[in-house]
């Protein structure tokens, strides 16, 4: 393909794949400097995507999660036939996230065999779960040839910092800079089988402020209850649901640490450069790290894990409170010290 390739990449659905998948922009971007690489996505994922410097244009597809919506998307691909797209790549493996670039006439279709969708992929690749076990090794090798070896080692997201309006952040919701920060993200979009106990965050939070550090609690207006929760520790403020998506980028780049669940913004932190202690449930760290040097990992790896339920199909969800506060907390003072 020539250097002023034009690529279309169907984006996935959730924050943290959608940060992993800068993996797969930036390779694209390497191997050809000149191509243009736009991205379909959900509405809130454009704040996010103008944080990655190789994304020249985000397009809307604004259907909710697990719908058809045969109307928009063929409305979309339509849309942006004129605008000569030479390659597709659809990362999500379901029928329907291959509709637009097919009514885009994208010319090259390229995703992984899934749901039924011959004719709308056309340049279709096997997923060999044991090779590719990472979400962003999977990513990386669609934008690839299909024996090419993956790029060693794969780049890792870099969201751009909006410092402007960081201050203005900083200033609005009245937050102190005197003190180191920690950053808890306590939520998890995917169920309870992902969250570590709040009792243990609000433990942390006692004990990090004790230790001079200012703690911050981010997460949607969803994960507010849990900010809450994590706040009656005095100190502790709680910004669930004050801030959007892009934001919590800017913030998050002011933290010395922290300490999350596997979540969306445990992958916006790291994708920052902030240290993270990533506390691993139903999930598991051998698909979904952290994507940087400076995260410490906290998984049990029991003979149950990882089970990828909502809720713990058991009913004691010990991957979980088998991780101390002690280990928790040990993880997150040698990460703000710069001990890896």
């Amino acid at each position: 393909m020539s250097a002023a390739g034009r690529y279309l990449i169907v984006g996935p659905a959730w924050v943290g794949d959608m940060v992993m998948a800068q993996s797969l922009f930036m390779t694209l971007r390497s191997r050809e400097p000149g191509a243009a690489i736009e991205v379909v996505a959900p509405p809130w994922s454009g704040p996010l995507l103008r944080r990655m410097p190789e994304v020249n244009a985000a397009h809307v597809l604004d259907v909710p999660h697990g719908r058809l919506g045969l109307g928009p998307r063929r409305r979309l691909g339509r849309a942006l036939r004129a605008r000569g797209y030479t390659r597709a790549i659809v990362i999500p493996r379901s029928a329907k996230a291959a509709l637009v670039p097919f009514f885009a006439r994208v010319p090259v279709r390229t995703g992984y065999r899934g749901e039924f969708r011959y004719g709308l992929i056309n340049d279709m690749r096997p997923l060999d779960k044991t090779v590719l076990r990472q979400t962003v090794q999977r990513q990386v090798a669609l934008g690839l040839p299909p024996d090419e070896p993956l790029p060693q080692p794969i780049p890792s997201p870099r969201l751009t910092v909006d410092e402007a309006n960081r201050s203005v952040l900083v200033q609005r919701l009245g937050l102190a800079l005197e003190a180191p920060v920690a950053a808890f993200m306590p939520g998890a979009e995917y169920g309870p089988a992902k969250q570590w106990p709040l009792d243990r965050y609000a433990e942390l939070a006692r004990r990090l402020r004790a230790a001079g550090f200012s703690v911050w609690v981010l997460g949607s207006a969803r994960d507010a209850p849990a900010g809450e929760a994590v706040a009656a520790v005095p100190g502790v403020v709680n910004l669930c649901g004050r801030t959007r998506l892009e934001d919590a980028v800017d913030l998050l780049s002011l933290a010395r640490v922290a300490v999350t669940n596997d979540s969306g913004l445990m992958h916006v932190a790291a994708a920052v450069g902030t240290p993270v202690a990533a506390l691993y449930g139903s999930s598991t760290p051998d698909y979904t790290p952290p994507l940087s040097d400076r995260a410490r990992v906290l998984y049990r790896r029991l003979p149950c894990s990882p089970c990828f339920r909502r809720e713990c199909p058991l009913g004691h969800t010990q991957c979980l409170t088998g991780i101390a506060v002690d280990e928790v907390e040990a993880a997150a003072l040698e990460l703000a010290q710069g001990v890896k």
